[in-house]
């Protein structure tokens, strides 16, 4: 009988059950939701910030009383003014909390020409954000010793100005005269149809905004003395200092790709065209500073040349004005037209800085020079340039002051 082989049980192979992943949170949000809440972001950023200057106003009435220009009275000496707008700026990195404060202060009653020196002050104190962007580059002496003089061109040409407008000012009022001028023509009652749609923004802006200044107001003007309005003014200023570099970055996140491309299109284009798209590119990011952070690493890397950046940077100048404007908007009436006195100051100034600056071929190569010079000394001894951050932005204002 034969035997047959055995037969081998058949391995049923085992079936692995790789589980699907699970989700981990939920689902990105798509670019256009992104971009869209963004954009509100930016506008309730702007709400905020037009809130807050008109609680600094009723903050500092409320605290000063008609004692206005004697608690002010260690700043009626015009150096003094500036150099704390030069501190107070480089303290927190934007000449737009500096001029917006300062347009809230003087609706409550600081005197116009206290406030002057701080708003030239400011533009000084801005420069300090292109010069720390620049040291960035310090390891590489051409591409520091380029991008160190793309910064400091900024530097000394706002010295030179305020150099050459701060004693017209304090001689013969140039530019509270002509904000004075131009705000009454704007606002006042012979100011014609711009008037008319200027007083109506005012308006609208002022009846949306009052509620939430109205309940701030009404809160905190609970506790007794002027500590009411000391407590408005601070809670304002952090206010002012959150929303701003809010709106900054959702617009960087929203426009700098824009920027860039404005930046580069107007190179080569003119010096016209430069300062104009300067102007563009920080009313579009809402940021001098972010401006200067595109253009210095370019001037560093050999891209831009130093004639070039130049006047692009009297531009962001210009375009920086735009957020003490919209601060002015936070008062109506004769307030509105104090406000708006105070934020053409601004304007005034950076306008009338480069046509006179920029536009005198003798003025004009001064600012090259220096940032030349000076670029020059840093690349060689690196202690050059922390001297010139420490005792221009630091040690001379606290000194004055």
């Amino acid at each position: 009988m034969a035997i047959s082989p055995p037969v081998e049980k058949q391995q049923t192979p085992s079936t692995v059950v790789i589980d699907s992943p699970r989700p981990t949170g939920r689902r990105p949000l798509s670019p256009r939701t992104t971009s869209i809440l963004n954009w509100l972001t930016v506008v309730a950023g702007v709400y905020v910030l037009i809130t807050a200057v008109n609680v600094i106003g009723a903050g500092f009435s409320l605290a000063a009383g008609d004692q206005a220009a004697t608690l002010f009275s260690f700043a009626t000496n015009p150096i003094v003014g500036l150099m704390i707008g030069i501190v107070g700026t480089a303290l927190t990195q934007s000449s737009s909390t500096t001029t917006s404060v300062t347009v809230g202060l003087v609706a409550g009653g600081l005197p116009l020409e206290i406030a002057v020196p701080i708003i030239l002050g400011a533009n000084i104190g801005t420069t300090l954000t292109n010069t720390l962007v620049s040291l960035g580059m310090i390891r590489d002496k051409d591409q520091f010793r380029r991008g160190f003089a793309a910064a400091t061109v900024h530097d000394f040409f706002n010295l030179l100005a305020v150099a050459i407008f701060l004693p017209l000012e304090m001689m013969f009022g140039l530019l509270q005269r002509l904000a004075t001028a131009a705000a009454g023509g704007l606002s006042g009652a012979d100011g014609g149809v711009v008037a008319t749609i200027f007083g109506g923004i005012g308006g609208a802006v002022k009846a949306a905004t009052s509620p939430l200044s109205n309940l701030i107001k009404s809160v905190l003007g609970q506790i007794p003395g002027p500590w009411g309005g000391i407590v408005m003014i601070v809670l304002a200023i952090a206010l002012i200092l959150m929303v701003i570099n809010l709106i900054g970055r959702k617009l960087k996140a929203l426009l700098v790709g824009r920027a860039k491309k404005v930046l580069h299109t107007a190179i080569g284009r003119g010096p016209v065209t430069s300062i104009g798209s300067g102007a563009l590119v920080t009313v579009m990011v809402q940021s001098s500073s972010t401006t200067t952070a595109l253009m210095v690493p370019l001037a560093g890397s050999g891209a831009l040349t130093l004639r070039q950046i130049y006047p692009f940077t009297l531009g962001a100048n210009i375009g920086t004005t735009v957020t003490a404007l919209l601060a002015a908007f936070a008062f109506d009436g004769a307030l509105g037209t104090i406000a708006l006195t105070a934020a053409l100051v601004h304007l005034f100034f950076n306008v009338l800085g480069t046509l006179v600056v920029y536009g005198l071929p003798g003025l004009r190569e001064l600012p090259l020079i220096g940032a030349t010079w000076l670029s020059n000394l840093a690349a060689e001894k690196k202690s050059a340039a922390f001297a010139w951050v420490i005792g221009v932005f630091i040690l001379l204002p606290l000194g004055l002051i």
